[in-house]
């Protein structure tokens, strides 16, 4: 016999489709947006298990850091520029959470990012007002669920407005963000080793501006954790 329970839950998977968040398959978890088959798929670059890895290295002689790295490759017409389009532009929030929590159990496993705070990149507050959410606070949520290390979201603003970073050079993306962030509370981050994540890690531009900023405002060690890096 059907149960009430299994007639429920087959009336909201009509109303309310639980499908993957890659293919759009209905084969996963109810726990899950992205199912295994897709998870498997996602490029991972194992970056966080190897010192001198390709995203630390893009920022030597640029900022001081203790460890860096990103989870994922992009690129263009990809599983995870559909993910990534899916976060940031169309609201998965929930999407967002899991790829949270798919980096912090990497960067657990790893051993090597035993960090205080988890610091997400700011956006612009005109921005985020246009998107609803600040897309590497939502990673941070996710990560934190996993991590248990506290999310320190207001410790570094973004007062001033910037042009968008997609067409521009290395030296055009540094000049673009030099100077744009603002440490809001100094008290919160002294002595603490500090993670700073974003989305996607193409120049380290922004990122370098931020962790600068992070840097000169006190007593701290800072290493670096993206989602992506693009695959160039």
């Amino acid at each position: 016999m059907i149960s009430l329970t299994e007639i429920k839950d087959s009336v909201l998977h009509l109303l309310f489709p639980h499908v993957c968040a890659g293919c759009g398959s209905d084969i996963l978890s109810k726990n899950s947006i992205i199912c295994m088959r897709c998870v498997e798929a996602m490029p991972e670059t194992n970056f966080e298990l190897h010192t001198g890895n390709p995203v630390e290295k893009l920022f030597w002689g640029r900022i001081p850091l203790t460890a860096g790295t990103a989870q994922f490759y992009f690129t263009k017409e990809s599983l995870m520029q559909h993910l990534m389009h899916q976060f940031k532009y169309k609201g998965n929030k929930e999407l967002g959470l899991q790829l949270g929590r798919l980096m912090g159990e990497q960067l657990v496993k790893s051993g090597n990012y035993i960090v205080d705070a988890l610091v997400p990149l700011p956006l612009f507050p005109a921005k985020e007002k246009r998107r609803g959410y600040n897309q590497a606070t939502i990673l941070c949520e996710g990560m934190n669920e996993v991590m248990n290390i506290p999310v320190l979201e207001k410790v570094v603003t973004r007062p001033a407005h910037t042009e968008t970073q997609t067409k521009k050079g290395r030296i055009e993306r540094w000049k673009n963000v030099e100077g744009k962030f603002v440490v809001a509370d100094p008290a919160a981050i002294q002595g603490k080793h500090l993670l700073l994540v974003d989305d996607v890690v193409t120049t380290g531009a922004t990122l370098e501006s931020c962790g600068l900023a992070l840097l000169n405002a006190g007593d701290i060690k800072l290493s670096i954790a993206a989602l992506c890096v693009a695959n160039r």
